[in-house]
């Protein structure tokens, strides 16, 4: 609904003058040389977001969404500002003198972006009035507007280091983020935790510093994060429809072949047991003609202990079946894995496996993810199969990163909801030490601390394509519907197609993309 709103709003050519004379104090933030630090003056970070009085019944609300039409309203989020949801010119002048350096270009990147958060809290607002709408309740849904508003004032705060505007914020958040409430609360929690790290680690304006590290869940041994993930593999399909689209494809890969080799980066974060490749020997073992007389794995990663326990509950699964697995590890990270650190012999065929890790390669430069996609490229596999994220919490400019998160993540949540009790401990788990990990990274962390850079599947294909790889494009749509039927995936997940990518998303809305690649 977020297009249908905003794109009637833009389309209507009385309003075009309006439109260029918007109020950029978001820009302010998204071109300053400095992080979070605003070259505007002292009203530039003073907005705070209206609390609508128009919330009356969940129809309405589905037409009339009060956060976009706030951040249209004077062309910025104003703190006390009519609630008129036209685009002012007061002040544009003025805001547009303040930035004479700025070109056209740069204002047409802002205004995108703002259109782009607008959207992402729209729909993210649509998402919460729709888990409350069982309920029935007014008052639910005013109470779960104002919990929008207060997150994304509350960012904004952040951003501009406004620390007292912000713990006063943080304070109401968390009286209102129930980490047992609804699947919108329950989100909230995670990123209410997100912002007050960020925010202890604020600094004065006018100094420059990195976040300190954090590091990758595959990278920290606790029991708490490995339970989570494994209840995140077994109740979500996220994970399971990577590896069955992979598996699927290196299965062809491998077809009529008696020497193969798979080197799996990162191992899908370490998950225990190797299930994608006890699938993968299982599917090799039984399929039609001859079984590959030598199967090799490589494991790539840091967690070397771990990768050793999986191989040797490999190597004893794939003797059962009458196959000779060879499993290895290569204790690196990505960015200093070398070609020669993986043993290729002549005469087998190679893929390359990569489960939610590419992503934590992207860096603010390209160099680092360059590097590894070349080692990938020199290697020469015959398939490259990469499972991602599909959402943008890569961008430059800390709000967009935030509006993206929060929409894309209250889609997970809502998924929860639909498959859970509110009380399971299982689906806390899973909210708090698994996908309340990745919002804090993304939230909080900056720099090399900031992991967890999930980029769009066209970002991806641009990324490839310059590396020198070229789509293989996926044609299993039809297996692909059968596994949801099959695996009885909760109703309200759907496959589709995106230019020879597969996308897995709940409600249409993207979670992960699975892509094939050839050198």
């Amino acid at each position: 609904m977020g297009h249908g709103f905003l794109a009637n709003e833009f389309q209507k050519t009385d309003r075009i003058d309006e439109v260029i004379g918007l109020d950029l104090e978001l820009s302010a933030m998204a071109f300053c040389y400095q992080p979070f630090m605003p070259i505007m003056g002292d009203n530039a970070c003073g907005w705070s977001l209206p609390f609508s009085g128009e919330i009356r019944d969940t129809k309405r609300l589905r037409r009339t969404i009060s956060i976009p039409e706030s951040i249209g309203s004077s062309g910025s989020l104003s703190s006390g500002g009519n609630s008129d949801s036209s685009l002012s010119r007061s002040g544009s002048t003025s805001s547009l003198n303040s930035f004479s350096r700025l070109h056209f270009r740069d204002h047409v990147l802002t205004y995108n972006q703002r259109y782009l958060a607008a959207e992402a809290v729209e729909e993210a607002a649509a998402a919460m009035i729709s888990s409350e709408e069982s309920g029935g309740e007014e008052d639910e849904t005013a109470d779960g507007m104002r919990l929008v508003q207060l997150l994304i004032a509350c960012a904004e705060a952040v951003a501009c280091r406004d620390k007292s505007h912000a713990s006063a914020l943080l304070s109401e958040l968390r009286a209102n983020a129930l980490v047992f409430g609804s699947s919108f609360q329950r989100v909230a929690s995670c990123f209410v935790q997100g912002l007050a790290d960020r925010l202890a680690l604020v600094q004065p304006l006018g100094t420059v510093g990195l976040v300190a590290p954090v590091m990758n869940i595959m990278d920290i041994s606790s029991d708490k994060k490995e339970e989570a993930l494994r209840l995140v593999y077994e109740i979500c399909p996220h994970i399971q429809f990577g590896h069955f689209v992979a598996n699927s494809s290196i299965l062809e890969a491998f077809e009529g072949e008696s020497f193969v080799h798979v080197v799996d980066l990162g191992m899908t974060l370490g998950l225990p047991h190797g299930h994608q490749w006890r699938h993968l020997i299982q599917s090799l073992a039984n399929r039609a003609g001859k079984a590959p007389s030598r199967l090799r794995i490589t494991a790539v990663g840091l967690s070397d202990h771990r990768f050793h326990i999986i191989g040797q509950e490999l190597e004893a699964c794939a003797k059962d079946l009458g196959m000779n697995l060879e499993f290895s590890v290569v204790k690196s990270n990505l960015e200093n894995l070398r070609p020669e650190d993986i043993k290729v012999f002549d005469g087998e065929v190679l893929v390359v496996n990569s489960i939610l890790q590419l992503h934590c390669v992207v860096k603010e430069s390209r160099g680092a993810l360059n590097s590894v996609l070349q080692m990938i490229h020199e290697l020469s596999p015959k398939v490259l199969v990469l499972v991602e994220q599909d959402s943008s919490h890569n961008g430059p400019f800390f709000l967009g990163r935030f509006m993206e998160a929060l929409h894309y993540y209250s889609a997970i949540f809502d998924s929860l909801d639909a498959m859970l009790p509110k009380y399971d401990t299982r689906r806390a788990k899973m909210e708090q030490f698994y996908f309340a990990e990745e919002i804090k990274n993304i939230v909080s962390c900056e720099g090399p601390g900031r992991v967890e850079r999930h980029e769009r599947v066209d970002q991806w294909r641009r990324r490839m394509s310059r590396a020198g790889f070229q789509a293989a494009p996926l044609r299993m749509m039809t297996q692909a519907k059968q596994w949801l039927g099959k695996n009885k995936v909760c109703e309200g997940y759907t496959v589709v197609e995106d230019k020879g990518c597969l996308v897995l998303g709940w409600k249409s809305k993207p979670i992960v993309a699975a892509s094939c690649w050839k050198c």
